[in-house]
């Protein structure tokens, strides 16, 4: 049954109860005008269903846009906030890698400080080193001046020519070389003429110092004494009663390289004008 049957089935009733005291004309001029006030209200309370309806329509709509929009909102915030956090953990593995960076080259810093520290230490060393050759050096330019003096000194005294010979003999053999080239064999009475002796030759002389007069009295060729010898340790010792003659060895400390050996062993000699 629709909504305006009922209205006219009511107004039936209304008009039955209230028609039956008065007449029959009025009852329906009555009937037709309630008649007319139920179909506008029907048609108000249409309207406003429709309206009602238009209404949710508009909200729902409404909504739908609000909810899509608050989704994709969301959805967008929810990128964002992925992208901050890959942002944060590459940020995060960069701090890593830098700080791994950054100890290594403290690492290399201390190794490269301590190496730095080693060579000043070796700078050092070095510089002491240098100095102490330049000192030697200077020591050895001042003896090597000094040399130079007593050899001009002898020269000057006409006997500075010393030379060696060239073939071992023996020492009596080796003096008459000596003398046959208008020398004798080398005398060496003072530390300096030792000196310089020592520095001329590189292999073992004879010198012209001998016992062969007398044992353990020691004379030069020219008859003079010994005053002062440069004896190697334990020498001379005459072994095996034999040892008359005396050698020179360069090998052995500058003033103390006098040995005695047999006069029958053969050196080479020094000779001096």
């Amino acid at each position: 049954m629709e909504l305006e049957d009922i209205y006219e089935n009511i107004e039936k009733e209304d008009i039955k109860d209230t028609c039956e005291p008065q007449t029959q004309s009025r009852c329906q001029d009555e009937g037709k005008a309630r008649k007319q006030r139920g179909s506008r209200c029907l048609v108000l309370i249409t309207v406003s269903l429709g309206l009602i309806c238009v209404l949710l329509l508009v909200f729902i709509i409404l909504q739908h846009i609000t909810i899509t929009a608050e989704r994709d909102l969301i959805k967008s915030y929810k990128n964002t906030v992925k992208e901050f956090n890959q942002t944060i953990n590459s940020l995060q593995d960069n701090y890593t890698d830098l700080m791994t960076e950054k100890h290594q080259l403290q690492n290399n810093f201390s190794s490269l400080s301590q190496k730095n520290l080693e060579l000043e230490t070796r700078v050092k060393d070095l510089t002491a080193e240098k100095n102490q050759l330049q000192s030697n050096f200077n020591s050895l330019s001042q003896k090597k001046l000094e040399l130079e003096t007593e050899i001009r000194k002898l020269s000057d005294q006409g006997k500075g020519r010393l030379f060696m010979s060239t073939e071992a003999k023996s020492w009596s053999d080796s003096r008459q070389y000596c003398r046959d080239c208008g020398a004798d064999l080398v005398i060496i009475n003072t530390q300096e003429k030792q000196q310089l002796v020592s520095s001329l030759v590189k292999e073992i002389v004879w010198i012209g110092l001998s016992d062969i007069q007398q044992e353990g009295y020691m004379k030069w060729v020219d008859n003079s004494p010994l005053k002062q010898g440069f004896w190697e340790k334990n020498e001379p010792n005459d072994a095996a009663g034999n040892e008359d003659c005396i050698e020179l060895n360069p090998a052995k400390p500058v003033l103390k390289n006098w040995n005695d050996i047999p006069c029958s062993d053969k050196r080479k000699c020094i000779c001096d004008n």
